[in-house]
């Protein structure tokens, strides 16, 4: 079709381990839909590093560093958006920089490292109206709202009627032969992995269940001097339906297990992390009043999900020129709201378990 626009271009920034392992072979899947112009880090070397991985997909990439660089990439009016993949203190910083030159922007998670980080950076974003097309994208990439077997749980939660009771419990496996494991920016904010792996469960939470947190109590402990504190979390949670939940996790387990499950009136949705026929993904089962169960498997596309809603929302909202309403899963806000949620739990595990209300975003 001759009137089809070609593919917007983006900037990635950022060269670490998760630009290496996931955007670049993500992105490549996608190669027919967005062109990935420049990558930038701090250094010279991490940044043709990671060129070189992603120039058999995207020939004419080029690698730019250090403030030079960025400001490249600032300039240049034909990258329309850039994710932003930095250690999670530096990213907010570097999100706004971008956003205020008119870049649309996915930003990993997680969306801020604190509350406080969190709303002072939302005030910014909603001050800036760049003169071209109003205020840019601020997407935040939490693929498990993007996850396959979220989706349709999702429509699936329907079928268990009232909730009655909610179990969340992760024991991950943050060791030494995790690549992350030594990662000194995740051990070196409040609340460490617990926050840093901690909104991705509960992101999966909060889109299950559809209504917020009001409330938490929690105890925290730290028993793995290898890890930052704490390392485990159990936590009581309340939701404003009148439901209450469990939330457990230990940051490193010799067992790893991830699981949600969800009891209904009329029936239990259970989401577990698996695999079958060599394929990572979730165990989705529902089990009916009539003894009846449905279960069914779907691999993990999240991270491919989230980048092909940002390409379409960042090429929509500058067809439309005017304020375009982006896909409100990835928005900033409901990134700032998981925070929320463990920093909550973070600290009344600190008092031994007071319950604290969840600021609301």
């Amino acid at each position: 079709m001759g009137d089809q626009p070609p593919p917007p271009k983006i900037a990635i920034i950022g060269a670490g381990i998760f630009v290496r392992s996931q955007y670049i072979p993500r992105l490549s899947e996608i190669s027919d839909l967005v062109v990935v112009k420049c990558i930038w880090s701090r250094s010279e070397e991490s940044a043709k590093e990671a060129v070189k991985m992603a120039d058999k997909y995207f020939p004419e990439v080029e690698s730019k560093w250090g403030d030079a660089g960025l400001d490249d990439i600032i300039k240049d009016s034909s990258i329309l958006g850039v994710a932003v993949v930095l250690a999670g203190q530096t990213q907010v910083e570097m999100s706004l920089k971008l956003l205020k030159a008119g870049k649309h922007v996915l930003q990993e998670k997680p969306a801020a490292v604190s509350v406080k980080e969190a709303e002072s950076a939302l005030a910014c974003y909603n001050s800036i109206n760049t003169e071209v097309a109003g205020q840019p994208i601020w997407a935040v990439a939490e693929n498990y709202r993007f996850e396959p077997a979220f989706v349709e749980s999702k429509k699936l939660m329907a079928e268990i009627g009232d909730m009655m009771s909610i179990q969340v419990i992760i024991e991950g496996s943050m060791n030494s032969s995790n690549p992350y494991f030594s990662s000194i920016w995740r051990r070196n904010f409040n609340g460490g992995f617990v926050l840093d792996m901690g909104v991705h469960f509960i992101a999966g939470l909060r889109m299950l269940v559809g209504c917020e947190i009001t409330s938490v109590s929690a105890t925290t402990s730290h028993v793995d001097m290898s890890l930052p504190p704490p390392d485990s979390i159990s936590a009581l949670f309340q939701l404003e339906n009148g439901c209450s939940g469990v939330f457990v996790m230990v940051v490193s387990s010799r067992s790893p297990k991830v699981l949600w499950r969800i009891v209904g009136l009329n029936g239990t949705l259970q989401v577990e992390r698996g695999n079958k026929d060599g394929k990572h993904g979730y165990l989705v089962s529902l089990y009916t009043t009539d003894g009846q169960s449905k279960i069914s498997f779907y691999p993990f596309g999240g991270v491919t999900e989230e980048l092909k809603t940002f390409i379409h929302d960042m090429s929509q909202a500058t067809l439309k020129k005017e304020s375009y309403e982006a896909e409100p899963r990835s928005s900033f806000l409901e990134g700032a709201r998981d925070i929320a949620i463990l920093e909550a739990m973070l600290e009344s595990g600190i008092k031994q378990g007071a319950a604290i209300e969840v600021k609301q975003i």
